[in-house]
């Protein structure tokens, strides 16, 4: 018998670009209390694992990664969770894993289209700036804390300290999706209403028009798991809890 059998339904949570799963640790912890397993991968080149980092680390890289955690733990019934850039991981791994994904949460995230780029998503300017930003022609230099809102000065310069560049093809790699991701029965999107930066503000609107999904606001910044990891823990534990109704 698999685990995934005889416990409560997993969590799988995605950072999103430039930083690595320690931006979960309070959110895995209250989850986990509750009897939860929740599995928080760094993406390869971010976070703890920014020593494999380089050119060639792209999109379906960081796909792969997720649907190697689902794989390997032979997963099923999971709420997927990705935050910002996250979003294009986890409907890129949702969308090769649907029959295992109980509940898809997009979190103050992008939204993946087949044929579109994470900078397809963008003012052409803001995507030419990044892009040309790079270092050493594959290196995206990561977004202050303070551009993102994060409300807590310890939070600030933690995630300041602690952020890593960017590999450029993650974010230039076009999303590949067929849309079977659609067909999740439980669709969430979570916006981050204290962050000004608009780029989010589209996912939002048409997840809140369409009646398939499920709508939230935080009165936060765009790191919701640092500024509000108690109601982002709520909302997740509900979504799980719709997953585990469901099954009966």
């Amino acid at each position: 018998m698999s685990e995934s059998n005889n416990k409560k339904g997993p969590f799988v949570l995605v950072h999103g670009a430039w930083q690595g799963n320690w931006v979960w640790e309070r959110v895995a912890e209250k989850l986990r209390a509750q009897g939860h397993r929740v599995y928080t991968p760094s993406l390869t080149g971010l976070g703890e694992r920014a020593h494999l980092a380089g050119p060639q680390v792209n999109l379906d890289t960081h796909i792969n990664d997720v649907l190697g955690v689902i794989e390997h733990h032979e997963l099923d019934d999971i709420v997927l969770c990705g935050h910002s850039y996250g979003g294009m991981v986890v409907g890129g791994a949702a969308d090769r894993a649907a029959s295992k994904i109980a509940s898809l949460v997009y979190l103050d995230a992008f939204i993946p289209e087949a044929g579109k780029s994470l900078w397809d998503f963008l003012p052409a300017d803001g995507a030419a700036a990044q892009k040309n930003s790079a270092k050493d022609g594959w290196r995206v230099p990561r977004i202050s804390a303070a551009e993102f809102r994060v409300q807590g000065s310890d939070d600030i310069a933690r995630l300041d300290r602690r952020a890593v560049d960017q590999p450029l093809a993650t974010m230039d790699q076009k999303s590949t999706v067929t849309g079977a991701w659609k067909n999740i029965p439980h669709l969430v999107y979570i916006r981050a209403a204290g962050q000004p930066r608009p780029t989010f503000a589209q996912f939002a609107e048409a997840a809140k028009r369409d009646p398939k999904w499920q709508y939230f606001e935080v009165p936060c910044g765009h790191n919701v798991m640092l500024d509000l990891p108690d109601a982002l823990s709520g909302i997740l534990l509900g979504c799980a809890a719709r997953a585990a109704q469901a099954k009966r």
